[in-house]
């Protein structure tokens, strides 16, 4: 009798066993059970996705078990590490490629059986797999929203990732229209700051209910408990709802992977640091993933007998399948076949076609489906002149009204402009290979399709286009893309837009300019010097507080174009790398009048060729150099700043005369100073208003609008600038 009940036990087992194969007709044993693990630092996967149905074999997925969640953050508070930490730990993607391998060698064998996030890092592994973007992973932030999903005990959940600077925040607005709760993560020590004050308030007015994860906790300067009370305070001034401030709370380590619902112990010394982390390494993300399956609510609202609708919120291109729509099904079932339209806000329909492909997310990959429902978070291909914030919908069972429009959250208007047109320096064409403003703006305006806060306006003439976006990170990694397809762009200085005051007790003919809400941390011995810069740009204070250990926050209200030229390189300069700044847009105000930058003028090139050491050395007295020997030149090239406020004029590139009509001691050491680069950033905020980039994909030069000094002087209004001679260099 005891026999037979092994044997049906072993049976049992053997048919729900992921090890079972196709061989294994009878069992002649039972198998002994063993949890599986990923390859993430020995750390367990979650096992019940082995006997559970897979939630990625493209058949539809009831709502109650389907999890859409964002991950919503201020920059660098760690969201796209705990997505990274989310995807490993179930089992959803390999810790390791086979290249990644190579860099490693383990110092010990029990150092590679407990390999963790932190040996990953040191050993040179990649991490955060969600910022595939080249522009992403060299700057270290996210600027792309983007989804993925992981199985956890047979649901599915549906995470995206979002940006956490205010330059990109347009897509964290039109992402949070397809989630059903967020995960606010916060810096431990940090608190909540500007973009976490953006995001969360958009996601309170959306009526979403947040969970709160308090990221960094394993820091020896965490800070847990103010933190806590700055996040109510947040919520309260927010006007959050008595459900929405009863959040939940977990401390967590992106970085080592855990998180707990109590308060970790505070690391006194850096032995006692070092032993705790070991000790939490033994931790999970388990009781995050609880939490989003129990605090976010089921897609399960959404009518699934009603016809197909869905809102679209995010494009991609497919060099295979076309374009494709990523969203969250709202109504009805979609089937690969179906014919589909796409209407417009105002219900007007402005395309269609059939649904060719319906793809699902599992990690970082496409999971083909035959069938989707509503509350899945899909993308579809088939259809044609689509686009973002474009309604979806199947064209019958709607009634007598037809298919009408899901509502979209309005974008936050942009802030700063610049204008784009073609390279026309002498050095032109010599990089590049799409040189034409006809090339120039079709790419520009097929990049607004799918960038929602870019708005594209024609410029002051016919060859050139008008950008404005929300600053100049946002314009400068939609530049630095275009440099490296090939473009060849001149772009003028950014500025701030301007709208009319539109009140009927306001002055005729009053301006409004856009205010930002700027928070500095800083070593208290700078503060004062920040403070003043910002109050010379017309700043004012808002609050001051110090910590103990010498911090100071400091609130202040600027006007945008106040911040240019300042955040790219001057901040760095006053707090001497001890310090940090953000904004974010806060309202339109009265203008506030013009602000003298303090800027020197120039180090203009008044010949064309290839720089030389012999003309640059002596010129370093006269100001700051932005160019290095053997640069090419030409005429109206801004190659330094001048240590005056004149520009002065002067030829770099004048050659050692080689004879032997020489003195015995003639013959001089040259010493060159590092110049000054700028990346594409800096060189936007710096350039004042009579000048201009020119990008190239090799090069980044500062130039005068005017090439010819004569033109410009004949150009300039109000007195005359005493221009200085160049130095005699023979």
């Amino acid at each position: 009798m005891l026999n037979s009940l092994v044997r049906s036990k072993a049976r049992q087992i053997s048919l729900v066993s992921p090890w079972r194969t196709a061989g294994d007709a009878k069992v002649s044993k039972i198998q002994t059970w063993k949890p599986r693990t990923c390859e993430c630092g020995g750390r367990r996967s979650f096992s019940s996705s082995q006997t559970r149905k897979d939630v990625f074999d493209g058949s539809t997925i009831p709502p109650e078990r389907i999890r859409n969640i964002a991950i919503i953050a201020h920059v660098d508070h760690g969201k796209t590490t705990l997505v990274d930490q989310l995807l490993r730990q179930s089992g959803t993607i390999k810790q390791l490629s086979a290249a990644e391998q190579v860099q490693f060698t383990p110092a010990s064998s029990s150092a590679a059986s407990n390999t963790t996030a932190d040996s990953a890092i040191d050993g040179g592994f990649i991490t955060r797999v969600m910022d595939s973007n080249d522009l992403e992973r060299e700057r270290g932030i996210t600027i792309l929203s983007k989804c993925t999903s992981v199985n956890y005990n047979g649901n599915l959940i549906n995470i995206v990732d979002t940006p956490g600077h205010a330059d990109f925040g347009g897509e964290v607005e039109r992402i949070l229209s397809m989630v059903d709760g967020v995960a606010l993560v916060v810096d431990a020590t940090e608190g909540p700051m500007t973009q976490t004050r953006f995001v969360l308030a958009k996601a309170l007015s959306r009526g979403l209910k947040p969970l709160v994860v308090l990221n960094k906790s394993d820091r020896p300067t965490a800070r847990p408990v103010q933190v806590e009370s700055d996040l109510f305070d947040l919520f309260a001034i927010l006007g959050a709802t008595d459900e929405q401030v009863e959040y939940p709370l977990l401390y967590a380590s992106a970085k080592q992977g855990w998180a707990q619902d109590t308060p970790p112990k505070p690391a006194v010394a850096e032995a006692e640091s070092s032993a705790s982390s070991s000790e939490s390494q033994s931790g999970s993300m388990t009781p995050l993933f609880d939490l989003i399956m129990s605090h976010v609510a089921p897609p399960a609202h959404l009518d699934r007998a009603k016809p197909f609708s869905m809102l679209t919120v995010q494009i991609e291109s497919d060099p295979y399948v076309g374009m494709l729509y990523l969203g969250r099904i709202h109504t009805g079932m979609l089937r690969v076949g179906d014919s589909v339209w796409a209407i417009d806000s105002e219900g007007k329909k402005i395309g269609e076609g059939k649904v060719k492909k319906i793809f699902g997310r599992k990690g970082l990959e496409r999971v083909e489906k035959d069938v989707a429902g509503a509350g899945e978070i899909v993308s579809i291909a088939g259809i044609k002149n689509g686009g973002i914030n474009v309604t979806l919908v199947h064209p019958e069972g709607w009634g007598e009204a037809g298919p009408q429009p899901l509502p979209s959250t309005p974008i936050d208007p942009p802030t700063i402009s610049i204008f784009v047109h073609a390279n026309d320096s002498p050095l032109a064409g010599q990089e590049g290979t799409k040189l034409t403003s006809q090339l120039i703006r079709d790419r520009i305006y097929k990049e607004a399709e799918t960038n929602v806060a870019l708005t594209v306006l024609p410029g002051p003439t016919s060859e050139s286009l008008e950008l404005r976006g929300r600053g100049v990170l946002h314009l400068g990694v939609l530049l630095e893309t275009l440099r490296r397809e090939g473009f060849e762009l001149g772009v003028g200085p950014p500025k701030a837009v301007m709208i009319p005051d539109t009140d009927q007790d306001a002055p005729k003919g009053r301006m409004l300019e856009p205010i930002e809400e700027v928070t500095v941390l800083v070593k208290e011995e700078y503060a004062g010097s920040v403070v003043q810069k910002l109050t010379m740009r017309k700043g004012e204070m808002i609050s001051y507080d110090t910590d103990e250990d010498g911090w100071v926050k400091v609130v202040m209200e600027v006007p945008a174009r106040g911040l240019i030229g300042y955040m790219a390189g001057e901040f760095k300069n006053d707090v001497h790398g001890q310090g940090t700044i953000n904004h974010i847009f806060k309202a339109y105000e009265p203008y506030r009048g013009a602000i003298d930058t303090g800027r020197n003028g120039s180090l203009i090139s008044m010949t064309s060729g290839e720089t030389s050491g012999y003309a640059i050395a002596p010129l370093q007295a006269r100001g700051t150099m932005f160019i290095n020997p053997s640069c090419q030149v030409y005429p109206g090239m801004v190659i330094g700043e001048s240590s005056k406020s004149q520009d002065i004029y002067v030829n770099p590139c004048v050659k050692k005369q080689l004879t032997n009509i020489r003195a015995a001691a003639a013959d001089e050491k040259i010493v060159l100073s590092s110049p000054r680069i700028m990346n594409l950033e800096e060189s936007l905020s710096y350039m004042s208003d009579d000048e201009l980039i020119e990008i190239t994909p090799g090069s980044v030069r500062l130039r005068k609008v005017v090439l010819d000094p004569k033109k410009r002087m004949a150009m300039t209004k109000g007195p005359k600038r005493n221009l200085e001679a160049s130095i005699p260099l023979d």
